[in-house]
């Protein structure tokens, strides 16, 4: 069964995709309030993702979440970069596992839970 990740858009990323072939392909959501992009991942990659990244999970959607924020970010890029969303960018994203894994470690240090008066 073939998954999917959404990316969240915002006016910075929207810029960054205006006029390419990836721009038809963005959906809105909560009414319009926020856009994404729905990039289909084949089942074998899907696989491929659940194996590298621990976190990473596939919700009752079918939808893969829980990725690195470094992943998301060079998942982006990637679709940027490629004008697509299809297979390529995910495999292009996944050939730069290893610097990912390294800048999600760094996540983790660099975001504390927030101060919470009580």
């Amino acid at each position: 069964m073939a998954h999917y990740i959404l990316v969240l858009l915002d006016d910075k990323r929207m810029e960054k995709i205006k006029g390419s072939p990836v721009e038809k392909n963005i959906k809105s959501m909560f009414g319009g309030e926020l856009k994404c992009i729905e990039v289909n991942v084949p089942d074998e990659l899907s696989q491929k993702i659940l194996k590298t990244f621990d976190t990473a999970r596939i919700d009752a959607r079918g939808a893969i979440t829980d990725l690195p924020v470094a992943f998301m970010r060079e998942f982006f890029n990637q679709i940027a970069e490629k004008k697509s969303i299809g297979p390529e960018v995910i495999e292009a994203t996944l050939e730069k596992a290893d610097q990912i894994k390294e800048l999600a470690a760094k996540e983790s240090e660099y975001l504390p839970p927030p101060d919470i008066e009580v």
